[in-house]
């Protein structure tokens, strides 16, 4: 398995592409859906991902599927928010385009495969109602929901932080400690070290 990041879109978005054996999924692709289509090449795209609704994160689906033909899947709390994303938000950007409508809504427990690779979806709300963690051998995909020494904001429309507290209890007991976290934004760090320093994971 390879993991390719793509930094994309005006804030700075990590978009992923997990390969294995001549395919891929794409995890938050927030813009130049079309310039990641052309750097992965022959890679087949079994399928478009996003953690979360947000448009840095999903404003790069529309033109990645067109490019691909893969299919968009979301969590079904975030689907409808994310086919707004090419209209300025809370934070006053607009990003490349609005995502389409999701193929498939993702939920707690499924199992996203792309060759010999496996990823399950653990629901993780707060920073938005349908943030999702895909939680794969050594490594999780974990969106605007833990950063290197802190957690996405939750001031923006579909945030709690009550519900991020709770999401982040589950998490402790939920990833291994020497998995490698990779957020939608900044450098990647591990459950360890989050656990060691990242004040709202400690205890």
């Amino acid at each position: 398995m390879e993991v390719r990041r793509f930094v994309v879109g005006p804030i700075q978005t990590n978009c992923y592409a997990v390969v294995s054996d001549g395919h891929a999924i794409v995890i938050d692709p927030g813009a130049s859906g079309a310039a990641i289509a052309r750097e992965l090449g022959d890679v087949v795209v079994d399928a478009i991902i996003a953690t979360h609704g947000h448009g840095d994160h999903v404003g790069g689906v529309r033109a990645l599927a067109d490019a691909t033909g893969a299919p968009f899947w979301i969590a079904e709390p975030d689907a409808e928010r994310a086919t707004h994303s090419g209209s300025p938000g809370s934070l006053g950007i607009a990003y490349d385009d609005d995502a389409p409508m999701a193929e498939r809504f993702l939920r707690e427990g499924n199992v996203v495969r792309v060759g010999d690779a496996s990823f399950e979806v653990i629901e993780a709300p707060g920073h938005t109602e349908g943030g999702i963690v895909l939680l794969g051998e050594g490594v999780a995909f974990v969106g605007d929901t833990i950063f290197k020494g802190a957690v996405g904001r939750t001031d923006l429309p579909g945030g709690s932080p009550a519900v991020l507290a709770k999401t982040l209890k589950r998490l402790r007991e939920r990833i291994p400690p020497e998995t490698v976290l990779l957020p939608g934004h900044d450098d990647a760090t591990t459950m360890a070290d989050e656990l060691r320093a990242n004040p709202y994971l400690v205890g």
